[in-house]
């Protein structure tokens, strides 16, 4: 079964990530992703990175993923840049 570690394991794998937290029940998740990767990107460039970081797990062993992708200066800031 996949667990929220492996999904974030394989995440920051691939990101640089200041934060990432990774809950589900091992068929649907939501991730918060923080990185400076993100900047300068449109809310689906910023999926797509995180998608490519899960690659063929996404396809194969992951039903769902929810996610918060923001930068750093996003997160440190109002709160309200979700994406």
């Amino acid at each position: 079964m996949v667990t929220p570690e492996s999904i974030e394991a394989s995440i920051a794998a691939h990101l640089d990530c200041v934060a990432l937290e990774v809950a589900g029940d091992g068929h649907h998740f939501e991730a918060l992703v923080v990185s400076p990767a993100f900047r300068g990107l449109s809310r689906v460039e910023r999926h797509r990175l995180v998608y490519a970081a899960l690659g063929d797990r996404m396809r194969e062993e992951v039903h769902a993923l929810s996610m918060i992708t923001q930068t750093p200066e996003e997160r440190a800031g109002a709160g309200d840049a979700a994406g």
